[in-house]
Order: C-alpha cells, then sequence, then structure tokens
C-alpha cells in the first residue's frame, strides 16, 4: 500500500509546469510512422525529411501530415525562444537599473567625500607665501636661497663643540673579607713567643 506523500509528491510532480529549457528537452513525438523522439529541432528536422520522402512518393496526405507535426514543434521551439529572449531582456534590464543605483550611490559617496575635504582645513590649499623685499633684490629664479647659494658672504656660525667626555673611574672591586689589614703598627696583634 502506497502513503499519501508519495501519492501527493506524484501528484505536485505531474502538474509542475514545465517552465525549463524547452530548446534542449527531449520529447517523444507520436505521428502517423512511429514515434519520433529528440529535441524539438531534431524532431522538426525529422518531420520534413519525413514530409519530402511522402511527397517524392507521390502521397500528398501523407505529406500533409508530416508538415504539420514539424508545424507543432515548430511552433513550441519559437514559443520557448521568445519565452527566453524575454527573461534575457528583463535580467539585462534589471541589470542595467542595479548598476545605475550604484553608480548613483558612487556619485554621491563621492560627493560626501569631497564636501567632507573641502570643510578639513588641512585638506584645503594653502596660498603661497612670498617675500616681497627679497623678491625686489634678487632676480626670480624660481629657487629658494640656501645657505650654500648665499657663498662666503653670510658664513654660518659653527656650534661650539662640547669638551669630550672623561670615562669615569670605577670603584675597585672589595677584597675579599680574610683578615683585616694593620694600618698601624701599634694596633698589630702580638705574635705569640
Amino acid at each position: 500500500m502506497r502513503s499519501s506523500k508519495s501519492r501527493s509528491r506524484a501528484k505536485n510532480n505531474r502538474n509542475r509546469p514545465s517552465g525549463g529549457n524547452v530548446v534542449n528537452r527531449v520529447f517523444d513525438s507520436s505521428g502517423p510512422e512511429g514515434k519520433v523522439r529528440g529535441t524539438p529541432q531534431q524532431i522538426i528536422d525529422k518531420y520534413n525529411q519525413l514530409a519530402r520522402d511522402a511527397q517524392l512518393a507521390n502521397d500528398r496526405v501523407a505529406a500533409e501530415n508530416f508538415q504539420q507535426h514539424a508545424e507543432h514543434y515548430l511552433r513550441l521551439l519559437s514559443e520557448a525562444q521568445r519565452e527566453m529572449e524575454a527573461r534575457r531582456e528583463e535580467q539585462e534590464r534589471q541589470n542595467r537599473e542595479r548598476q545605475a543605483e550604484r553608480d548613483r550611490e558612487r556619485a554621491e559617496r563621492q560627493e560626501r567625500e569631497a564636501a567632507a575635504r573641502q570643510t578639513d582645513p588641512a585638506e584645503t590649499p594653502q596660498p603661497e607665501v612670498m617675500d616681497f623685499a627679497a623678491a625686489e633684490a634678487a632676480p626670480e629664479s624660481g629657487l629658494v636661497e640656501t645657505p650654500e647659494s648665499k657663498g662666503a658672504e653670510a658664513a654660518v656660525p659653527e656650534k661650539k663643540e662640547k669638551p669630550a667626555r672623561k670615562p669615569r673611574a670605577r670603584k675597585p672591586k672589595a677584597a675579599p673579607a680574610e683578615e683585616p689589614a694593620p694600618t698601624d703598627p701599634g694596633d698589630a696583634p702580638e705574635a705569640a713567643e
């Protein structure tokens, strides 16, 4: 006995729309000469070939029958291609809309960043500072005057050298404590006689 779940699953599978790719789907066509199996384009080609063969055999009824079968699969194929084209156009339209939205967001973000940079005083362009007194005295060369370029006219005062440091005297290490050395000859211990 079958369970109700398997019956409901099978029923759902039968009623499911065949919205898959009809162009590559394999069909079984029951025509006047028997079954023809293949994709819509293969079936169309086969029925057209059978219609030519029937015309050569002077069987106009069979030729018309094969042409009608071919026409049916031709309509099926063209409808599937129109649907695919419509889906492709819809996807392209959605992609263009998404790209336009991303471009708008990027432009807004760049405008906000530019506005933030303009309000930051460190980012604003600084005016050039010129010494007009020095500019009138020297011809405009565009170079900055350095002490080397002044030459001997303006001697740069030399820094005083610091005296060299003397090495520090270190304390001598303490000798091991044996017997204290006598400092005064009268304080020396007497030897036993």
